[in-house]
């Protein structure tokens, strides 16, 4: 009976650490974490946040500070991003925000680039300078309208140029 006892306690232990790690993946890729004892709540807003999400990385020099609380419209119909950043970050109010992509095809995240001034950031307080998310249709959207004008223009420009004796 030792044998089949030792067997079956060695294959409970697997299956309770299989579980373990399971609930663990499970917990990181969904994005719960501890958020500690709280820590510096601003807002930003954009014209254009384009695919960014609660949750998503905030970030100095690649250095993870905070996340993205939440995201909504203000009155003025612009997105509202309210950051929830460590309480260690002394933020200085002249800092911009700006909504860069991991990669070519990667998640939005907001990345901070501090600002110069001595005077820093209170709870609350709005991150003034931004800079909104590239859309990549958009971009290819101006692209072909450009390259479609030019075409016309180099059209008419040859034949301005047969019409002329």
């Amino acid at each position: 009976m030792s044998a089949n006892g030792t067997r079956d306690f060695i294959t409970g232990l697997f299956v309770l650490v299989g579980l373990v790690a399971l609930a663990y993946l499970s917990f990181t890729v969904g994005g719960l974490q501890y958020s500690g004892d709280g820590g510096l709540p601003v807002y930003a807003l954009f014209d254009q946040v384009a695919g960014l999400k609660p949750k998503s990385p905030v970030e100095i020099a690649g250095v993870r500070v905070g996340q993205v609380s939440s995201i909504g419209l203000d009155e003025t119909f612009r997105a509202r991003v309210n950051l929830e950043l460590d309480s260690s970050v002394k933020l200085p109010v002249d800092s911009s925000a700006a909504i860069v992509t991991a990669g070519i095809l990667g998640d939005r995240y907001i990345q901070l680039t501090p600002g110069a001034e001595d005077e820093v950031m209170k709870p609350g307080e709005q991150i003034a300078y931004t800079e909104s998310a590239m859309v990549l249709e958009r971009l290819i959207g101006k692209f072909l309208v450009n390259v479609g004008d030019k075409s016309k223009d180099e059209d008419s420009d040859a034949e301005d140029k047969e019409g002329t004796p």
